[in-house]
């Protein structure tokens, strides 16, 4: 096996003030067919903006139908007709941009992820994300860093908040097969002769987490399926513990307690890659991720009575932020410590290793 650990090499460009803004396409069907311009989009894009918000966003000349620009709200559309609607660029909230590259090779590049930072686009974070900086940096290199077509893409996630190790392909062949390990590994779990953590698998993830209160096992089994639930601010919904979900397995070792404090330090490492596996799965048995603004006891969300604000909407016609917590609120404490997987090419096994954040390492390795 080789072992890689932090190599001090670093990526990364700055953002721009503003992103490019967005581009969304639609072609009517022949349903749709001889209904009004804002009559589609409130209905058909509902989750984007109310309907003073989408009036504001035709009569900004914003949308197009078959290459004109349209203002006229109550215009008519015809089946087949090509819908564009151009959103207007913003400045995303503030996010880190440099990222530690911890192994590389003409397949693959595992980089140490900094909590604030999203792997890939969504919500208000179109550009600032892991994904943009990839293909920033292959662009600047060329095409021949590669036996192939360069593609890089992250073939897993971590939620903004996680910190550490992200495995991302560069090759299109590289991300089928780095994204079959993953699927392998999740399509056993519920299946009692072969979900056993560390038997047979091609990639196996450990991470670091520092929970509330104090774990009376020194290991503990967690196989509480996940689901979805309607959430405000969340348009596809809340991952959360649900009896109905997909399966899924933790396995939790005890590193550390501190009693005074009332807090765990533990070891996790998953079979499944459920969204918030862990922070779902430790609070539900009773250890929310300490600082974690969404999940509590129970693994659901703290908050689930909260409505979006009052009708009102944001300066490019979409809603306002929800006032509860959402997914990729930061806070909690947990990182991507190692990673082993076999290689997709080369015939060998490689242990990636992340340098952990302080209130996340033991007293012995503090010292």
């Amino acid at each position: 096996m080789s072992d890689f650990a932090e190599n001090c090499k670093t990526i990364g460009l700055p953002w721009p003030h503003l992103n490019d803004g967005l581009t969304y396409r639609d072609v009517v069907s022949p349903s749709d067919t001889d209904v009004t311009l804002i009559k589609f989009y409130s209905s058909k894009h509902e989750n984007s903006a109310p309907l003073q918000g989408w009036l504001q966003r035709i009569q900004n000349g914003q949308i197009s139908v078959d290459g004109g620009v349209v203002t006229d709200p109550n215009a008519i559309i015809r089946a087949g007709s090509e819908l564009v609607y151009h959103r207007l660029p913003w400045k995303e909230p503030d996010a880190p941009y440099l990222l530690e590259v911890l192994y590389e090779d003409d397949d693959l590049i595992t980089i140490n992820k900094p909590s604030g930072l999203q792997v890939l686009p969504g919500g208000l974070f179109q550009q600032r994300t892991v994904l943009t900086q990839l293909q920033w940096r292959t662009s600047k290199q060329g095409s021949s860093i590669a036996r192939q077509e360069p593609h890089p893409v992250p073939v897993h996630r971590l939620g903004r908040g996680t910190s550490g190790i992200l495995l991302c392909a560069k090759t299109k062949s590289a991300k089928i097969r780095l994204a079959s390990y993953f699927a392998d590994g999740t399509s056993v779990v519920g299946d009692n002769r072969k979900a056993e953590l560390g038997t047979m698998r091609k990639i196996s993830k450990i991470y670091r987490a520092l929970v509330i209160g104090i774990l009376d096992e020194d290991e503990v089994f967690i196989r509480q399926p996940i689901g979805m639930m309607r959430y405000p601010g969340v348009a596809k919904g809340l991952y959360v513990a649900s009896p109905s979900g997909k399966p899924a397995l933790s396995k939790v070792n005890v590193l550390q307690r501190d009693v005074q404090k009332n807090h765990t330090l533990v070891q996790v490492e998953i079979q499944s890659g459920r969204p918030h596996q862990i922070r779902i799965h430790l609070s539900f048995v009773g250890h929310p991720l300490l600082g974690d603004p969404l999940y509590v006891t129970g693994g659901q969300p703290k908050c689930i009575d909260s409505e979006i604000l009052d009708g009102s909407f944001a300066q490019d016609g979409g809603y306002q932020r929800p006032t509860n917590p959402v997914p990729g609120d930061c806070g909690y404490h947990l990182h991507a410590h190692q990673l082993v997987l076999n290689h997709p090419t080369k015939n060998e096994v490689i242990k990636i290793t992340a340098p952990l954040p302080s209130v996340l390492r033991t007293q012995e390795e503090a010292k």
